[in-house]
């Protein structure tokens, strides 16, 4: 082992799941590392709560498994046998309209439709709905702009455009929300629906390029009989969704006590000052004990972009501006137990989205209980009710009881839930999550080439390439690989 004496050192601002990835892949680069985080725990908002029974996922309850990030992960801190699938029964998807749960379209996924017969049967279309749906493949391709940095287009102008008014407010505006909670008249498509924004650029419709993907992944998919069938069908995607079987959680104090067993210090205090020296970065920060000061060869700021503007800000006005310019949405989650007898609703999904249109305050339900085995004790539910959003922000600041009473309000309609909650719990996550406005993707360039000025400073986190956990995940190991390559080190002997 390389004698700490002469390791590099990096400190990473941050114990979310992009800083505890950067400090994996810090560590494997035989750097000497320290997190300090303010919160004096590993995951960020990932967290899990158990009480008599009860298993309650403050924020994300899964992850998407198509992509690697979480996987390897999980098999580098042994709990691959602790992953566990969306139950087979319930792999669908409702949409609350004309006064109950429908399933959504066969096929349909996010914006591109798969199946015309799907399309053809589903009620949540009227006739002239649905055949503008099938007409999308006639529509013409947009005028791109020559600079691909400029290149976007909101959310809703897309999907008006291809889809159609009816499409959009009563499918993909529900959907989205449950994803973003964002405006869909300010998201853009380049950054936070890079896929289907290339469809129309490339195959020219949503229908040609989600045939040319099914098509692709059927070839791949022919020896792998696991996945075998998967034409586009809602239960098809939700056998991509895992868990851990004792919460989310497990993952990030997994890999927090694995590396604190290959020598990563952890520390808790809120980092307040960071100032480029001569040969070195220098961190300042405020514990409970007191000041907190840190000398790095380099830094990784895996902190929501307000916070790392705050940070930078001495350093590279422009960068700071930039950064500050990102902005957030708050929301809620309350989770309400049952006894089933209390529920008239069969919970035979993995949850509902609510449209907005339909004048309800809940952006969407997860049947918690009925995707995954022991979230509820026996001969009880589990329910999660996400609140607020960017077109709602005032219920971020409820105080808990209205909240909860907003919260039961929702699901005695939307699933007939009544009597008294056996459990209730309220997570308020203000400014949370980061907006992806048209533009984004440019802004996020700008923020890259301010940072390549600063040897040996890194940025990660959600708020740039990707909101889910394992673009989270690989925003931190990029992060660690750019330090390892451009910190300018001095020779061992000086340091």
């Amino acid at each position: 082992m390389m004698d700490d004496r002469v390791m590099p050192r990096a400190v990473v601002l941050g114990a979310g799941m992009a800083g505890l990835a950067a400090a994996e892949s810090l560590v494997e680069s035989h750097w000497k590392v320290t997190v300090i985080d303010a919160s004096g725990r590993p995951g960020g908002v990932l967290g899990t709560r158990r009480e008599d029974g009860w298993l309650v996922e403050r924020s994300a309850d899964t992850f998407l498994a198509a992509r690697s990030e979480v996987i390897d992960m999980v098999a580098r801190i042994g709990l691959s046998d602790a992953l566990v699938g969306v139950a087979p029964e319930v792999r669908r998807a409702l949409v609350w309209h004309g006064g109950r749960g429908i399933p959504a379209p066969d096929g349909f996924r996010l914006l591109a439709p798969g199946s015309v017969g799907g399309i053809l049967r589903t009620s949540l279309l009227s006739p002239a709905g649905r055949l503008r749906v099938l007409a999308e493949r006639f529509v013409p391709a947009r005028s791109r702009p020559r600079d691909t940095a400029d290149d976007d287009e909101s959310l809703e102008s897309f999907a008006v455009r291809r889809l159609g008014r009816e499409a959009f407010e009563n499918l993909v505006q529900p959907l989205a929300a449950g994803i973003w909670t964002a405006d869909p008249a300010r998201l853009g498509m380049a950054a936070a629906c890079p896929e289907f924004f290339a469809m129309e650029r490339d195959a020219g419709s949503l229908w040609a390029g989600e045939r040319a993907r099914l098509a692709a992944r059927a070839t791949a998919d022919t020896g792998d009989s696991s996945r075998r069938g998967d034409h586009g069908t809602a239960g098809a995607r939700y056998g991509q969704f895992l868990t851990l079987v004792d919460g989310m959680e497990s993952l990030p104090v997994g890999l927090a006590a694995r590396l604190r067993a290959n020598g990563v210090t952890f520390v808790t205090a809120r980092a307040t000052a960071l100032a480029r020296r001569t040969t070195h970065w220098r961190v300042e920060g405020s514990g409970d004990d007191g000041p907190v000061i840190h000398e790095a060869d380099a830094v990784v700021v895996a902190l929501p972009a307000a916070a790392a503007a705050t940070l930078v800000r001495g350093e590279d006005p422009v960068l700071a501006a930039e950064l500050a310019a990102i902005e957030y949405a708050g929301s809620a989650i309350v989770s309400l137990g049952f006894s089933r007898g209390d529920v008239a609703h069969p919970l035979d999904a993995a949850g509902m989205v609510v449209p907005r249109r339909e004048g309800r305050r809940a952006l969407a339900l997860s049947f918690s209980s009925s995707k995954f085995p022991g979230r509820a004790p026996d001969a009880a539910v589990l329910v999660r009710v996400f609140l607020g959003g960017a077109l709602d922000p005032e219920v971020v600041h409820l105080e808990e009881a209205p909240l909860v009473d907003l919260a039961r309000r929702e699901v005695e309609v939307l699933i007939g839930a009544r009597g008294q909650p056996r459990l209730t719990h309220v997570e308020r996550w203000h400014g949370a999550m980061p907006q992806y406005h048209v533009g984004h993707v440019a802004r996020v360039g700008r923020v890259s080439a301010a940072v390549g000025r600063h040897p040996g400073l890194a940025l990660a986190g959600a708020a740039y390439e990707g909101v889910g956990i394992p673009q989270v995940i690989a925003s931190g190991r990029r992060a660690a690989e750019r330090v390892v390559s451009s910190a300018a080190l001095p020779p061992a002997g000086v340091r």
